[in-house]
């Protein structure tokens, strides 16, 4: 059943009191609002709340005082926000992350060809087109920049397979694209060709910016090589980074373009184009121990899986429980133990990664 406006109200309200911020894209998206009802649906927060500006076309900002919030929006929170989300958020948090650059190939020479509102209206049905398929994988876009996408997979929600998500993604968007291309030959005389760039790292993931402008942005060398990575991708293609390319390698058809030197980079880096699915894509398992995981930091609990296991091998049964945020590596670390066992002749220890949902804390 639809949501009434009133509903739609209330709980954007909410939204903008917990977190201080949402774009109208995100409204768009959540809701299922076209362009009139999402006018109606600003046009009643700016009237009746004077807390809610218009954040330059792009989205809706809380600048009143958390206290003075409606208390149509507070009693609404609990039911409409996760209970963990009324806990302050830390100022920047460091993040394992998968980002994905996508860019729009001859955008220069696409803006002589059309009128101006012409080309806005290719261009939002290129972004919208991309939107459905990183929405489909859970990606957040962080930034549109012009006719560029820059999209995170592990922020703000992680997943044990972000990196898969987002190479699925990119190649969604390259299919996405070919099927609006026949619309927009028919409807404005021109076709569109993207490139995309992923790469995956850590960062530190914060608010930035000043005055009324402030982005959950992250910071670090992920970003910047992601974006150059998609200028070696050519026409419809995606291009990842080697770290990327060793998280997914079981599940998609990899081309080796050899090792670049990328600019502001300090070491020279491995290159892959991602050419599609495999036929068979590989379990969990095959690709955990197909090679040894890269693991870093991890010698405390790599030695005591290996202890357990030997105890095991004397016969005394042992149960490990190993539990994290998702992308830091439980995988990886079970994988490696796994390999270990297979090099000495034993069978292949199975891997189970089960999400564990978080409860909010008991209130005393």
């Amino acid at each position: 059943m639809e949501l009434d406006l009133f509903t739609v109200l209330d709980q954007v309200l909410a939204r903008l009191h917990s977190h201080g911020r949402v774009t109208y894209n995100a409204l768009k998206l959540q809701f299922n609002l076209d362009d009139a009802h999402l006018a109606v649906l600003k046009e009643a927060l700016l009237y009746a709340h004077p807390q809610v500006v218009d954040d330059a076309g792009r989205g809706l900002i809380w600048t009143g005082d958390p206290a003075s919030a409606p208390a149509s929006a507070l009693s609404d929170a609990a039911s409409v926000l996760p209970a963990a989300s009324a806990r302050p958020a830390p100022e920047a948090e460091r993040r394992q992350l998968t980002v994905l650059f996508c860019d729009l190939v001859g955008s220069t020479q696409l803006s002589g060809q059309l009128d101006p509102e012409d080309l806005r209206a290719v261009v939002r049905a290129y972004q919208e087109a991309a939107a459905e398929v990183i929405r489909r994988y859970e990606g957040h876009i962080a930034q549109y920049l012009g006719d560029g996408l820059l999209v995170y997979f592990g922020y703000p929600t992680a997943h044990e397979d972000d990196a898969r998500r987002a190479v699925h993604t990119g190649l969604g968007i390259v299919q996405a694209i070919a099927t609006l291309n026949t619309r927009l030959a028919a409807q404005y005389g021109v076709q569109l060709a993207v490139r995309l760039g992923i790469h995956t790292g850590p960062v530190v993931v914060g608010v930035m910016g000043g005055g009324e402008r402030h982005e959950h942005l992250a910071l670090g060398e992920t970003p910047n090589i992601a974006a150059r990575l998609q200028s070696f991708a050519p026409a419809n293609t995606v291009v990842i980074g080697a770290v990327t390319a060793r998280l997914v390698q079981g599940t998609f058809h990899l081309e080796d373009l050899g090792t670049h030197a990328l600019t502001g980079v300090a070491d020279p880096l491995g290159i892959c184009r991602v050419r599609g699915l495999l036929a068979t894509p590989s379990r969990d398992e095959e690709f955990f121990t197909a090679t040894v995981p890269v693991l870093v930091g991890r010698e405390e609990e790599s030695g005591l899986l290996r202890r357990r296991w030997e105890q095991s091998k004397a016969g005394l049964g042992q149960v490990v429980f190993v539990s994290g945020e998702a992308g830091i590596g439980k995988s990886a670390l079970v994988g490696g133990c796994g390999y270990r066992c297979a090099l000495r002749g034993c069978r292949a220890l199975p891997i189970a990664v089960r999400p564990i949902t978080p409860t909010a804390p008991s209130t005393p």
